[in-house]
């Protein structure tokens, strides 16, 4: 049976992107209306049931804003919510609790974990929860294929007039690239801070802005650092990541001009600190670093390792205060970061990106959305935008961890497709994807790199760990796998197991 999506978000066979269209930058008299409280904001914008309302999440896991406003749709009894989250974590508990009340019924993201995870993996949204990347997202906004009423925006510090900036205020967060499309985009516009004062630089400019409203708190900066964020101490991780430079010095990507990108898992994050050793070791100056920035792509920018970095988050304070300081780092846009219909996008400019996977099957397909057992434990993000753009796509895993095996024989959800992907590096051996024969050969003779193939590394698992046991889900689909380009690659199915 064909899916019938849920309106406003509705599945098109064709548009034409208005990817330059910058909607609200004309207004220039335009005014601010400043309100006093909660619920003269609420009589004020007037959401209604069926509405799509959005929310950024530069302030990560120590966001206070989502909650803030769903817990009072919960008490105003709206129906029949889309929430469309740039991402979500498991500080959005209000999220889940909507959800579960069938207040909100529809859920549109690139990642999402914590309670919200559970109650959609548990088939408690009623319609479909649609899982996007980074780029897609932006595109669907700017081609009118995702429609917002109201964005939400948590905004460190506004002025008196109604600009936002992100990098002021008590919970300065950096760069605000994941909230632009919506400020552009959406209907209206309301900017919620706990800080106003003038601004020495401005990210989102009031003619984007109808609606400003101050509250105590917007959450919490130290929870944009979360678990993922921190370099792997383990022995067998930092293996990898020396590897993994190893393997890119071979492929001749170790130059000047380099330009780079790392996830944000442990194992990612030690590849750049081994890369900035590299860098400095031989004196190569690259040409940029993007993507969510970190304190060790910061450390590499400051000494002149990199010319720039192009921000589309700051995934740690390092970053935030850095974006404050230095000129050449740039805050860009979501759009301007992985929309696949921006030329100029910068994942199309990039040389080489070091990835995370939760599983990588046989022919290259990445899973980092889901777990084995069907449940959502995040989602892309910028992953297969990066696999996609990136002249070399290279995923670090232990090939083993917890007794179970990153390679399998088809992986439970698609993620990022195998074609987009180059390399897996493991402490077990390297594979390539099989288009590279020449590299795989030229590999074997010059260097003394472990290149394996996929099945090697596969029977290798499995002789650690044994052959796994497949896990089916139910029929009911609860979530939608969708790719940058916007087309559907892949379906989540309700997990049969309950936590």
């Amino acid at each position: 049976m064909k899916y019938e999506p849920k309106l406003p978000y509705q599945y098109i066979e064709s548009y034409e992107p208005r990817i330059y269209q910058e909607k609200k930058t004309s207004r220039v008299n335009h005014i601010v209306k400043k309100v006093e409280s909660l619920d003269e904001l609420f009589d004020r914008i007037g959401l209604q049931d069926g509405m799509t309302i959005s929310f950024h999440h530069h302030l990560r896991n120590g966001d206070a804003v989502m909650n803030l406003i769903l817990d009072e749709i919960i008490k105003r009894k709206l129906k029949d919510i889309t929430v469309a989250a740039s991402s979500v974590f498991p500080i959005h508990t209000s999220l889940a609790k909507a959800i579960e009340l069938g207040v909100v019924t529809q859920v549109v993201s690139a990642y999402m974990s914590g309670a919200v995870a559970d109650v959609v993996s548990e088939g408690k949204c009623l319609y479909p929860c649609v899982m996007q990347t980074h780029g897609g997202r932006a595109l669907s906004i700017e081609s009118g294929k995702l429609k917002i009423d109201v964005a939400f925006i948590a905004a460190p510090a506004l002025d008196e007039s109604g600009n936002i900036s992100g990098r002021q205020g008590k919970a300065a967060c950096g760069s605000l690239g994941y909230a632009i499309a919506d400020a552009h985009y959406a209907s209206t516009v309301v900017a919620i801070t706990d800080t106003i004062e003038p601004l020495f630089h401005i990210d989102i400019a009031r003619e984007c802005v109808d609606v400003m409203l101050q509250v105590d708190s917007i959450g919490d900066p130290r929870g944009i650092v979360s678990g993922t964020t921190r370099i792997t101490k383990d022995p067998v991780g930092l293996a990898i990541a020396k590897r993994t430079i190893e393997l890119m010095d071979a492929v001749g990507y170790i130059k000047d001009g380099l330009s780079f990108q790392t996830g944000a898992g442990g194992i990612s994050l030690a590849v750049a600190a081994q890369l900035h050793l590299k860098l400095r070791q031989n004196n190569i100056k690259g040409s940029f670093a993007s993507g969510g920035i970190t304190g060790y792509l910061v450390d590499m920018f400051e000494e002149g390792l990199f010319e720039k970095l192009y921000d589309v988050q700051c995934f740690d304070l390092s970053a935030v205060a850095s974006i404050v300081k230095n000129a050449n780092h740039q805050a860009i846009s979501a759009s301007q970061y992985g929309n696949p219909f921006n030329p100029k996008n910068m994942v199309d400019q990039l040389d080489v990106v070091i990835l995370g996977a939760s599983e990588i099957d046989l022919n290259f397909n990445v899973n980092v959305t889901t777990g084995f057992d069907h449940r959502i434990l995040g989602g892309s993000g910028g992953h297969a935008d990066t696999a996609y753009g990136s002249k070399f796509a290279i995923i670090v895993s232990k090939l083993v961890s917890s007794r179970i095996s990153v390679v399998v024989d088809r992986v439970t959800t698609i993620t990022t497709p195998g074609e987009t992907v180059d390399a897996l590096v493991t402490d077990y051996g390297i594979a390539l994807h099989p288009r590279h024969r020449e590299l795989i050969e030229q590999l074997k003779k010059t260097t003394r790199l472990p290149v394996v193939s996929m099945k090697e590394l596969l029977d290798t698992a499995n002789e650690l760990c044994g052959v796994p046991q497949t896990m089916l889900p139910k029929d009911k689909i609860v979530a939608l796998m969708e790719y940058r380009d916007l087309s559907v690659i892949d379906v989540i199915r309700q997990s049969e197991i309950p936590l």
